[in-house]
């Protein structure tokens, strides 16, 4: 059975341009109902030291990274302990810096894309030239405080949207951006990483190694799951997994449970309302959706082919902070059904469902 911790993937520390000591960080995530941190100064690895004992102090576990802060953008680089230096390259060369994270079994994934960049936040902006989005593990779509209502955050969801539907697999993450603490701190998107393993305390490498499968689902509380079986098939699919379907479509159809924790760290968010909608989307838009009780459940949805071709994902819409608004997602179940691709090319890329 999977394990969900409760991670947040972009921090920092004063030995870049945050307040916090790394034990510090490590006790106010503890104090949020955390599992996790990941350390990414800016440009530095030094802000590691004394790690492990941080970690047995606190009961935290902390994933050793950087953020590259260059001129055309900033990128998150995770399970790396050694220093890749990113003033070598240059425009055009986000792949051999990407390569050399890779060679460490680290992954690199883009941070805020979005935000405003020169001259209020220079670099913040991306504008790197990526030629191919396969080296990519990730994109950080929502960031800082209260990210599902700002545009940067909207931009960036939109964006891994549009690259799941040209059929690239990237894990969508989400980004406190962590410098400091406040007491009267707007609410904080929450990374949930899937685990096979159950140990308090995972290695690192394998928080790295779910986060490069695309186990992860984000929020702004309630903790969002998704499986899925076909028919005849005894297999469960869990976020990040691919579904290869190769008979004829018709009458190909795959049940999906989505399970909602409305438990889950409950004292550290406040949702209004007792009504959420519940979403199924994939790359032909949204399969299914109904209104669901804000209490713990779970959801069960049958799709056919057609209709899930590509990817399937989970979407939870309620009121937060006065606005209506998207509040948690999943990761995607990734579809394969060369029966259905063929189907949808004949017919000029429509579906009718």
């Amino acid at each position: 059975m999977m394990k969900w911790i409760a991670s947040e993937l972009h921090t920092h520390t004063f030995h870049s341009d945050g307040s916090h000591s790394l034990l510090e960080l490590a006790q106010s995530a503890a104090r949020l109902g955390l599992d996790c941190i990941a350390l990414t100064d800016h440009n530095t690895q030094s802000g590691l030291t004394g790690a492990e004992q941080v970690e047995r102090q606190t009961g935290i576990r902390i994933v050793p990274g950087m953020e590259w802060t260059t001129f055309y953008g900033h990128m998150l680089t995770l399970g790396v302990k050694e220093f890749v230096d990113w003033r070598v390259l240059g425009l055009e060369d986000i792949h051999k810096g990407i390569q050399l994270v890779h060679e460490q079994g680290g992954i690199a994934g883009l941070a805020h894309p979005y935000r405003i960049g020169s001259p209020i936040c220079t670099g913040c902006f991306w504008e790197y030239n990526i030629l191919d989005w396969n080296d990519v593990d990730f994109i950080e779509v929502w960031s800082t405080l209260m990210p599902t209502v700002k545009r940067d955050s909207q931009r960036a969801f939109a964006l891994w949207t549009d690259l799941l539907n040209q059929g690239y697999r990237i894990t969508a993450t989400s980004g406190r951006d962590w410098h400091g603490t406040k007491p009267d701190d707007p609410l904080p998107a929450v990374t949930y990483i899937g685990l096979e393993e159950t140990d308090d305390v995972p290695p690192y490498e394998q928080i790295v190694e779910a986060l490069r499968l695309g186990r992860a689902a984000v929020t702004m509380g309630p903790l969002l799951t998704l499986s899925g079986k076909t028919a005849g098939d005894e297999r469960e699919y869990a976020i990040g997994d691919c579904v290869e379907w190769h008979d004829e479509p018709d009458p190909m159809a795959m049940e999906f449970t989505v399970n909602v924790d409305m438990d889950i760290r409950r004292e550290f968010y406040e949702l209004q309302g007792d009504r959420f909608q519940l979403v199924l989307r994939s790359g032909q838009g949204v399969c299914c959706e109904m209104q669901i009780p804000a209490e713990t459940a779970a959801f069960s949805f049958t799709i056919h082919a057609e209709a899930a071709w590509q990817w399937v994902r989970a979407e939870l819409f309620g009121c937060l902070g006065n606005a209506v608004t998207l509040v948690a997602f999943t990761n995607p179940v990734y579809i394969h059904a060369p029966a259905v691709q063929a189907t949808l090319v004949r017919s000029g890329g429509r579906c009718e469902f």
